[in-house]
């Protein structure tokens, strides 16, 4: 069987280069940040490998052909000499999605038909809106790139977070905010706000070693070239220990019961704690200073005197951290600038990233004085 080449990392628009900092980090060395996410060079077991492991990445998507193709014809034509049977199987029912821009073939339906007929006729294999295996095309300035995608549900769906809060921030999100914030899993991290607990399992399951993908299935796992054997000897990577502790707090008991209930589920309910206050009761727990970090409300959709409550929040945020948390470092996501240099605190604004249709900023400042 040919191996692949070229991996393609989908990232939250924003998060790029964040992202490409973990690949090195995990031993991509080839890892370049292009259009909405980051480019890799490896095997199949490669791909494994990043979904097991990447906490930021979305999806991994592994680049198994490209052509020209000018017409349909030519692309159902080029698209039945592939080696499908390398791919996929016969017996697992497969999708196809298509875009295309600025192409003679401009009709993402028909292109997506077109592939997905060859599939059904020179392997055999289901074609069905829904599937466990969905097979990518793009056809940008007429060069067609198909691409398997290996992850299946996002990413961001780590197995273990059964119980959400309000707005939750997305596990791929929190950590490369935490990445961005300077969290190696070496310091404390406190979240006073943490409505279902994703900074602080993020954080937790990063000192302990955890490989993010160790308690859910993914789409690989049903293509023709799966190693079963492999893979599971790849799942088997030792934790770490840690002396460190992590933290949450939040005004709403039920966000706190299900914080504990995720972090239980994650296997760090060992090292993280979470208490039921509000945010001007938030105190440094013992030990050395670390790294605060927050998703406060931000109000989107409100504007004018409707967002008095908000600011008063952020600056009573701020004003707890000026009181009782020096030589700690601070960081909030938020949409609004006005909502950020209300906590009078000396934030400076990160890249903007996409979050579920609103524009965010990871807005942080050194320690405390």
């Amino acid at each position: 069987m040919t191996e692949p080449t070229q991996i393609y990392l989908v990232a939250t628009p924003g998060l790029e280069s964040p992202l490409a900092e973990e690949a090195r980090e995990l031993g991509f060395d080839s890892a370049t940040v292009s259009p909405g996410g980051v480019t890799i060079t490896g095997g199949w077991a490669d791909a494994m490998r990043a979904n097991l492991w990447l906490r930021g990445a979305t999806r991994v998507l592994v680049r198994v052909a490209e052509f020209r193709a000018m017409h349909l014809a030519q692309l159902d034509k080029r698209a039945r000499k592939l080696p499908w049977a390398e791919w996929l199987r016969q017996d697992v029912a497969v999708r196809v999605e298509a875009t295309c821009r600025k192409s003679r073939i401009y009709h993402d339906k028909a292109a997506a038909q077109r592939v997905a007929r060859a599939i059904a006729e020179t392997l055999g294999a289901p074609v069905k809106d829904k599937a466990p295996v969905t097979v990518k095309v793009r056809i940008d300035d007429d060069l067609c790139t198909i691409s398997i995608d290996t992850t299946g549900a996002s990413l961001h769906k780590r197995g273990h977070k059964q119980a959400v809060n309000k707005a939750p921030m997305r596990e791929t999100m929190a950590a490369m905010f935490l990445r961005e914030a300077g969290y190696r899993g070496d310091c404390t991290v406190y979240d006073p706000m943490c409505g279902s607990g994703t900074f602080v399992i993020e954080a937790a399951e990063i000192a302990l070693g955890l490989a993010p993908g160790r308690a859910r299935d993914f789409a690989f796992e049903k293509l023709a070239w799966f190693d079963a054997a492999a893979w599971e000897s790849m799942t088997k990577a030792a934790s770490n220990d840690t002396a460190l502790h992590f933290h949450g707090s939040d005004r709403d008991a039920g966000a706190i019961r299900m914080s504990g209930e995720n972090a239980a589920r994650a296997g760090v309910e060992a090292v993280t704690s979470f208490a039921c206050h509000p945010i001007t009761e938030a105190r440094p727990p013992a030990g050395q200073p670390g790294l605060i970090i927050a998703n406060p409300p931000y109000g989107a959709r409100l504007s004018g005197k409707a967002k008095g409550p908000l600011y008063a929040l952020y600056g009573q945020f701020g004003d707890t951290m000026r009181d009782h948390f020096k030589g700690w470092r601070v960081a909030l996501v938020t949409t609004d600038a006005g909502l950020a240099k209300a906590s009078g605190l000396d934030l400076e604004p990160g890249p903007i990233v996409a979050h579920g249709g609103l524009k965010v900023r990871l807005w942080q400042c050194g320690s405390i004085i």
